[in-house]
């Protein structure tokens, strides 16, 4: 490990930090992105929006905040390859924060919040705490409390003896990262269907960096998956976990933290609506079905796979159409 940044005494002003936001048709969050991204202390043209053929006018009104804007093609939009290409328009950036265009600061200070993480030079990368949206129901809401808790953590390698997996867990919905730390372990992964940024987290801290956890930086980020949602992105975990096996050679498997998702999800159901059990037992069973189908899917056809996959454009070919959608009762 290097710390190439371990003279940084202040970045409160936040001029040597970079906000990255991919966009597809981000028209109906923009007003709320805005006025929050607005409050945070950031200049505009630290903010890069990259949009992939957006329909909705979200490059124009980007353009009109003062936001610099990169336009890709939808279907050259990949997780890792797309965050890795926008770090080029900011050479000078040492802090890369990233955003989806649903993941509302929920604090003026909340991109300030994560990056003074960096203060201490150890750490590699930082998340923040993502809050359900205000509305919510009690599947969707669980996810984020048991996934978000409200204490701050820091995570180094040990921590996989007593955390398993879970020790790599963050998302790019809401974290940032030293750039010297990010480039030092290759970046991010330029061809996976999700998980660029478990795949960074785990490089990291093979490397001997730390991953700060800060509760108080928060977003409003959740979303409303239907059953099928979850069957879709599960398969797709369980293709990163079978095409990157070394992170859970690494970690742990993902059984032991599956479980007490579960047991966690049904205790708390049955305290604010038990009604909801079944539809609970029913998608864990979807989710473990579509995740052991992902570690299968070297023997599936890439048909199948376009069909059954959340990110089906992963699979597709230049030319194809959108495969005809699933239905589950």
């Amino acid at each position: 490990m290097t710390n190439a940044d371990s003279s940084f005494e202040s970045i409160a002003d936040l001029s040597s930090v970079a906000v990255i936001i991919p966009t597809l048709n981000a028209a109906h969050d923009w007003p709320s992105l805005v006025t929050a991204l607005n409050a945070q202390g950031v200049p505009p043209e630290q903010i890069l929006i990259v949009d992939s053929e957006s329909d909705d006018g979200t490059p124009e009104a980007a353009r009109i905040c003062g936001y610099r804007v990169e336009r890709i093609s939808r279907a050259g939009f990949n997780h890792g390859g797309t965050r890795q290409w926008a770090l080029q328009f900011f050479p000078s950036a040492r802090i890369v924060v990233y955003l989806t265009q649903d993941a509302i600061p929920a604090k003026d200070d909340s991109i300030k919040r994560l990056v003074d993480s960096f203060l201490d030079p150890g750490v590699g990368a930082a998340f923040g705490r993502q809050l359900p949206r205000r509305s919510a129901g009690p599947i969707e809401a669980h996810a984020r409390m048991y996934n978000y808790p409200d204490h701050s953590g820091m995570r180094t390698l040990s921590s996989r003896e007593t955390m398993g997996v879970k020790t790599i867990f963050l998302s790019n919905s809401f974290a940032a990262y030293r750039r010297s730390a990010l480039e030092g372990v290759g970046g991010f992964p330029t061809d996976v269907i999700l998980g660029e940024d478990t795949i960074v987290a785990a490089r990291l801290l093979l490397r001997g960096w730390h991953i700060a956890y800060d509760s108080d930086a928060t977003v409003y980020h959740s979303h409303p998956y239907s059953s099928l949602d979850d069957f879709k992105r599960y398969f797709d975990t369980g293709v990163l976990h079978s095409r990157e096996s070394w992170m859970l050679e690494e970690f742990g498997t993902t059984s032991g933290e599956g479980m007490r998702f579960v047991r966690s999800e049904l205790s708390y159901l049955a305290k604010h609506n038990p009604a909801l059990i079944p539809e609970s037992l029913w998608r864990t069973l979807l989710k473990f079905g579509g995740y052991q189908l992902g570690k299968l899917e070297s023997k599936l056809s890439p048909a199948l796979k376009r069909r059954i996959s959340m990110h089906h454009r992963f699979w597709a070919e230049a030319g194809e159409e959108k495969p005809e959608p699933l239905a589950f009762p």
